[in-house]
């Protein structure tokens, strides 16, 4: 039998009862009992049984070093669609961050007063929200209550004792406060999961794929520059590729289907290195029953030409690594009604190299310092980049 003494009441537990002068470094969910309040609930620890894509366990190393070196909260926001990597970034950094000798506290759902329960425990701890946006999001105040995600406000800012490292996963950025984001005093880092490049796509089916069906790779590489494929889509291919299906065929059955016009950078290149662009187009490149038309602009934005390709002979060229069309499969009409006709004679006088085509992701959030993974494109942009959403300094 044990005696716990709270204030001048005393309780009588069984001898299974111990008592810790901090939280042990485990993984909790945090839960809520009407009779006695909040507790913590032991889970599984957080760890990643996989390879992992990208500069992720970099990353991680990062938050826990700044952690350690802070003298208040350290937040941080992983944004992105789903199923390119958020949650296992975050289970990465609650598994080394738990190694590290801190509690790792897990909160999948909004309960009134968590805020005070958190900020009760005065001790370092890593305090991770799973699918924020939904479960502080999605909940509707009552009268006189206080909106879910404002009521964390001065949580978040914490100072001094008790440090916490607060980590938010969050699909739509639209569903945060306004007083989250862009305030690096309430979380100093936002890390923004994209769908995987060129590379990542390559490199996770060498890992996935047996070596007989390496040949479908460019396929599928292909696919992903016209349309988003996160990594449950890739796991998914992977798997009925490896049934000895061509991808023209496994692409059938799965649950990846054309949703309608994709955006698109075009861009046709001169073999002189002059280019011709349009960008942020809507195309449907799945809709193959007839040509695609395109009007493209020199620097100064004026309508040189027009293009007409057949989406049929997009290809995937692995040395520049991006999707062209070869110049010979093009043609173009000129525009004879520009006021300076020597504009348009200069461009009849070159011969076109190719025609390529980059899926336009989401606008890019961090700023751009004039580095690009894409450097063919980035080229491009930097000579176009006052048509493009991205702001060099």
């Amino acid at each position: 039998m044990k005696a716990i003494r709270i204030g001048d009441k005393y309780q009588v537990y069984g001898d299974s009862l111990q008592a810790y002068d901090s939280i042990p470094p485990y993984t909790y969910n945090v839960r809520f009992d009407e009779m006695t309040g909040f507790y913590l609930k032991a889970r599984s620890k957080l760890t990643v049984n996989e390879k992992i894509y990208g500069v992720h366990p970099e990353k991680a190393e990062k938050v826990l070093k700044s952690f350690s070196m802070f003298e208040r909260n350290l937040g941080v926001i992983l944004s992105g669609e789903k199923g390119i990597g958020k949650s296992l970034f975050a289970r990465l950094l609650a598994g080394k961050a738990q190694d590290a000798g801190y509690p790792v506290l897990v909160i999948d759902q909004f309960i009134p007063g968590i805020s005070n329960y958190i900020q009760s425990i005065d001790q370092e701890a890593v305090f991770l929200f799973d699918e924020f946006d939904k479960t502080f999001g999605g909940v509707r105040p009552g009268d006189n209550e206080t909106d879910p995600q404002a009521s964390l406000l001065s949580m978040f800012d914490g100072t001094a004792d008790g440090k916490k490292l607060f980590i938010i996963t969050c699909n739509s950025l639209h569903k945060l406060n306004d007083y989250l984001v862009n305030r690096p005093g309430r979380f100093h880092y936002h890390f923004r999961f994209g769908y995987p490049d060129i590379k990542a796509v390559q490199e996770y089916l060498v890992d996935k794929l047996d070596a007989e069906y390496h040949s479908e790779i460019p396929k599928v590489v292909l696919f992903s520059q016209k349309v988003a494929l996160n990594y449950d889509c890739l796991r998914a291919i992977a798997f009925e590729l490896n049934l000895g299906l061509p991808f023209e065929q496994a692409i059938q059955d799965l649950n990846i289907i054309n949703m309608g016009s994709e955006r698109y950078d075009v861009v046709l290149e001169y073999r002189n290195g002059m280019a011709l662009v349009a960008f942020n187009v809507s195309l449907n490149l799945f809709a193959t029953e007839h040509p695609k038309y395109l009007w493209l602009e020199d620097e100064e934005e004026r309508s040189v030409a027009c293009v007409e390709f057949d989406p049929r002979m997009i290809k995937y060229d692995e040395s520049r690594q991006i999707s062209l069309v070869p110049g010979e499969k093009i043609k173009l009409s000129y525009n004879d009604h520009l006021e300076d006709p020597t504009i348009v004679q200069k461009f009849k006088d070159m011969i076109p190299d190719y025609l390529s085509i980059t899926r336009v992701g989401e606008q890019q959030l961090h700023y751009w310092t004039g580095t690009s993974d894409n450097k063919q494109l980035g080229r491009n942009r930097r000579v176009f980049q006052s048509r493009h959403n991205e702001v060099p300094f």
